[in-house]
């Protein structure tokens, strides 16, 4: 019943762990994964992991936290401490967001990701702003950075370890055109940008979307046309550019001739919604 309750902590094989569905880690650190399992080589483990029984085989669990800790005792060849909990599935992801918020060990873009993630699975805003401790305003921009990121240059950003919120928000703004969003998945897809160091490919995709072109709106060129009427005692000049037209006219009475028109401008509206404007105009 303790073991139940989760109050004993108990040594499991790590053979008989699976990982969380609810992943929230992207890539991993050589360098402190080798320090961790020098560090429990030397003294042991010095806090469980937190597991579930797993639903589908009596004889397994899921790992809740602490998968390096359990992979770095696969490694040395050793059981892992473990606190085993009968957790629900939203259980299960706010502890696991509230455990990694606390060691304060997950870039932006891991929580981004790992909220996506969860909001696809099923899992209410609510319960995700629980597990990752935000509330509203941040979840939204944390979604809004990874809905328009694409995901091949996510991918090829990795973990991105030292960029944070407002970087990624600036790169968000920038990808939206779509010229920058195309030309940074070109760019993450060459050889000199897959050499470079991660912690320079940040940069990398910032610099490259500066330098891309992009094109600026068509504007269609006003159509002029000019003519003479009553042989050549009046001249029309006329401009056409999408919603605006201007006329022009040039005569010795022209602008009683104007007043006429402006005077009259309502019944040959009307005359032009019954006739003119199902004939073709050129």
């Amino acid at each position: 019943m303790r073991l139940l309750e989760g109050e004993a902590i108990v040594q499991l094989d790590p053979a008989l762990l699976d990982p969380s569905p609810f992943a929230d880690r992207i890539g991993e650190e050589a360098d402190e994964f080798d320090a961790l399992v020098a560090a429990i080589k030397d003294v042991g483990q010095a806090s469980p992991i937190l597991v579930r029984p797993h639903p589908d085989d009596a004889q397994r669990y899921v790992i809740v936290y602490g998968h390096r800790r359990a992979k770095a005792a696969r490694q040395l060849g050793i059981p892992v401490r473990a606190v085993v909990k009968p957790l629900a599935d939203i259980a299960h992801v706010i502890a696991q967001g509230q455990e990694n918020t606390a060691r304060a060990n997950l870039t932006f873009i891991e929580k981004s990701l790992f909220a996506k993630k969860l909001l696809h699975s099923g899992i209410s805003k609510d319960d995700i702003k629980r597990a990752l401790t935000i509330d509203d305003t941040l979840l939204s921009r944390m979604l809004a950075v990874v809905e328009a990121v694409p995901a091949p240059v996510l991918d090829a950003l990795g973990a991105a370890r030292g960029v944070g919120r407002d970087r990624w928000e600036h790169l968000k703004k920038e990808l939206l055109h779509p010229a920058k969003a195309s030309a940074a998945v070109e760019l993450v897809h060459t050889p000199s940008f897959k050499d470079a160091p991660q912690e320079q490919r940040f940069a990398l995709v910032l610099e490259g979307i500066a330098r891309a072109k992009t094109r600026k709106p068509v504007v269609a060129r006003p159509t002029e046309r000019d003519w003479a009427l009553a042989g050549d005692s009046v001249k029309v000049v006329t401009k056409a550019a999408g919603r605006s037209f201007t006329l022009a006219l040039k005569a010795k009475d022209a602008s009683d001739f104007g007043a006429y028109l402006s005077d009259n401008l309502e019944r040959l509206y009307e005359e032009y919604q019954k006739n003119g404007s199902k004939q073709e105009t050129h």
